[in-house]
């Protein structure tokens, strides 16, 4: 399964833990594709949500609704909720965010986890 940067994608973590996102929810692909071999098992990712009360608004993204992104509300990448999930947990879709988004995301988890 070859994933690019930017791209959204479907992941299901309906049998998570109990603090974890317990549905089946998009997320944008955060890793940098020359990172991992493609046969690596896993994938970084950040959640979207619809939630603006889950966005903490230094550490979200907001994500309006494009023909490229295929949202059909405002989303925000919560930056703050970065993760590694396998890739059997995950549906490609042809969806994509704008670079400058994707570089806002990784900024912001940067900043999320010290390094900013």
């Amino acid at each position: 399964m070859m994933l690019r940067p930017g791209q959204l994608v479907l992941v299901d973590w309906r049998d998570a833990l109990p603090k974890d996102p317990n549905k089946r929810r998009p997320a944008v692909v955060v890793e940098d594709s020359d990172l991992f071999d493609p046969s690596y098992p896993n994938l970084i990712l950040v959640p979207l949500t619809d939630d603006a009360d889950l966005a903490i608004a230094d550490l979200a993204v907001e994500i309006p609704p494009t023909s490229e992104n295929g949202c059909t509300k405002t989303c925000f990448a919560l930056s703050h909720h970065v993760t590694t999930t396998s890739k059997r947990r995950i549906t490609p879709t042809d969806s994509h965010i704008g670079a400058s988004q994707l570089t806002e995301i990784r900024r912001r988890i940067a900043q999320a986890i010290g390094l900013e």
